[in-house]
């Protein structure tokens, strides 16, 4: 499938049920892209003067990126790819992701493959293929936004993400990117959502002759109750902004209009704030939100409604109707 042209635009895009997500394949090959891509091994690129700064993973191991260089008419162009990998919100998720590939570059597989929208293969990506293209790990369980720690006697966590993406960026200043062109800051899922909350930061870093845009896919999740009328995942939200310390990360123009200033984490809070042009791609039936916030386990203690969340074509009347009006 071919990458369009994003940088003129500007436009919410609700596609079919599913989630749609811009991906970077593994290392195990998919017979489909075998046969119409070539695969693009990258390796890591560990940030070691980060932790001078305290600009560490969970488990206070360095943080990562990847990058392939761009060339000939892409050479002073930049493509910044948040990663994403869910959120935790409570000490004891982050504690154990901290053990994992999500909350440590220990874990982490050292080369990745650039594809999609990370592609050098001009067929496949023909708006972005000879770009700088970044892909910035992720970490800190917080969408690069935290700033705290804690500290049992024994174990620390670090919720350090806002500085991850300082470091990272002034890494990639000293490289090139203070020379750029034209930005394009975008990220999937929990990726997405930083690129909501980080658009108009490189806006500071940078000269203002640099025409900066942002892209989120799959990451305009919703402040909503659940089937049951609660605020499961507002609330899940809510405690990741106090525990990782996220609030100096929001928009400040957001947090000054807000009684709740938390809600600024959520993108239909922050977007009427940020000043960049921004692309946004997300499904109308997003996969993540229909089982994890419109009907998360905890309202559904019967599970009625798991055959319609694995098959959508189970849905009854009754909940096609209930996820219609979500989707509205």
């Amino acid at each position: 499938m071919r990458i369009s042209t994003l940088l003129g635009k500007w436009m919410v895009m609700m596609m079919g049920f599913g989630l749609v997500c811009g991906y970077v394949e593994s290392l195990e090959p998919r017979p489909e892209s075998k046969k119409t891509e070539r695969r693009l091994l990258v390796n890591m690129t560990l940030v070691p003067r980060a932790s001078s700064i305290g600009a560490v993973c969970l488990d206070g191991s360095p943080p990562a990126y990847h990058i392939d260089r761009g060339f000939g008419t892409g050479i002073d162009n930049w493509l910044l790819q948040f990663e994403g990998g869910g959120w935790c919100t409570d000490l004891s998720s982050c504690l154990e992701r901290s053990r994992t590939q999500r909350g440590s570059t220990l874990h982490m597989k050292k080369i990745e493959v650039f594809s999609g929208i990370l592609s050098d293969d001009p067929n496949m990506n023909p708006d972005f293929f000879n770009w700088n293209r970044v892909k910035i790990r992720y970490c800190d369980g917080a969408s690069f936004t935290g700033d705290s720690e804690f500290s049992n006697g024994k174990e620390v966590i670090y919720f350090r993400g806002k500085r991850i993406w300082e470091a990272i960026i002034d890494d990639l200043l000293s490289k090139g990117l203070m020379q750029a062109q034209m930005v394009l800051l975008s990220g999937c899922s929990a990726g997405g959502l930083a690129a909501f909350l980080h658009c108009d930061a490189l806006s500071q870093v940078l000269p203002e002759s640099v025409i900066i845009k942002c892209m989120s896919d799959a990451g305009f999740f919703l402040d909503v109750r659940d089937i049951s009328g609660n605020d499961t995942f507002s609330n899940s939200f809510y405690d990741l902004v106090v525990l990782q310390g996220v609030q100096s990360s929001l928009n400040k123009a957001c947090v000054a209009s807000s009684s709740f200033p938390q809600q600024c984490f959520f993108p239909q809070y922050n977007l009427p704030f940020i000043r960049n042009p921004f692309f946004i791609l997300n499904s109308a039936y997003d996969v993540y939100q229909f089982r994890h916030i419109f009907v998360p386990p905890s309202a559904d203690p019967s599970g009625s409604w798991t055959p319609c969340k694995l098959d959508p074509e189970a849905c009854t009347p009754y909940q096609i109707s209930i996820l219609q009006g979500n989707s509205s």
